[in-house]
């Protein structure tokens, strides 16, 4: 039986084949994953109001009343935002998460503060929520009360300026921190009028950076504020301004107090006064 061995040009045949064969494409690259901690960020494109949210007080987003700020942030950080609010005016605060679609039962809570950093009760409205494993939301209300236009200095009454709001999560379970979600957050105010007037005035409202602005503008009237400090934190303020000046419904309800009260004056006159002299008495007696 004749024996057949390898074929000793095969190999060459087959290497040939190989380098006329034209190379194969390389294999796509995997798009990178997307970060699964999202800072606080953009979620809305309507231009509503600032898609982004400070992380502390010294960082808080400021945004205008009547306008809605969003955010999409992870579950466990400290929000902030601010707004500004004027004399006579009842702010409230409300705020929507939209959770994941798994979730433990989670308690968030919505906190607001004046310009002093001092913390303002909420006269009614649901402050603190639980949401539930199955809740697709959650929504949080504060309802502050009267900014009032001078108080005591002891006294914690709301006061023209600055207001923080501070929106967080509480009693999380490990599994929740860090996940992602989206946030909305409106201020309004409603007009108190005459009724909340008292006298007297701030002269400066509580705006972080005031008293920097008032120092430099006292440097510059003596001629020297080349090199003094400019810095204002704060810019915004209420569309009609910080106080509602020296008009207010109270002057309106005085002047109508002064007539009426007029008015019973005379009448009660007119009914004690009597006849005069009765006909039958003489003049002389």
């Amino acid at each position: 039986m004749p024996f057949h061995g390898p074929d000793p040009g095969a190999g060459r045949r087959g290497g040939d084949a190989q380098l006329a064969r034209p190379p194969a494409p390389a294999p796509a690259a995997p798009p990178p994953a997307p970060d699964s901690t999202p800072s606080p960020g953009a979620s809305s494109e309507d231009g509503a109001g600032p898609t982004r949210a400070g992380t502390s007080f010294r960082t808080a987003t400021e945004f205008e009343q009547g306008q809605t700020a969003t955010a999409r942030a992870s579950v466990g950080d400290y929000l902030y935002w601010s707004f500004p609010a004027g004399t006579g005016q009842r702010p409230t605060v409300e705020a929507s998460v939209k959770l994941p679609e798994t979730h433990a039962a989670e308690t968030w809570r919505i906190d607001v503060y004046d310009g002093l950093r001092r913390r303002q009760a909420c006269q009614y409205g649901a402050q603190t929520r639980t949401a539930a494993a199955d809740a697709a939301s959650v929504e949080l209300k504060c309802v502050l009360r009267t900014v009032r236009a001078w108080s005591e200095p002891w006294a914690n009454d709301p006061l023209p300026g600055t207001y923080y709001v501070r929106l967080t999560a509480v009693n999380l379970t490990a599994a929740d921190l860090g996940r992602s979600v989206d946030i909305e957050v409106r201020a309004g105010s409603k007009e108190m009028g005459g009724a909340a007037a008292v006298d007297g005035s701030l002269s400066e409202p509580l705006v972080p950076g005031i008293a920097l602005q008032n120092a430099a503008a006292d440097q510059d009237g003596d001629g020297d504020g080349n090199d003094s400090p400019t810095a204002v934190l704060a810019d915004l303020e209420p569309e009609d301004g910080w106080t509602s000046g020296w008009w207010s419904s109270r002057w309106v309800w005085t002047a109508v107090g002064g007539a009426l009260a007029a008015l019973a004056g005379v009448a009660g006159y007119r009914l004690t006064r009597g006849t005069g002299r009765p006909s039958r008495v003489p003049p002389g007696a």
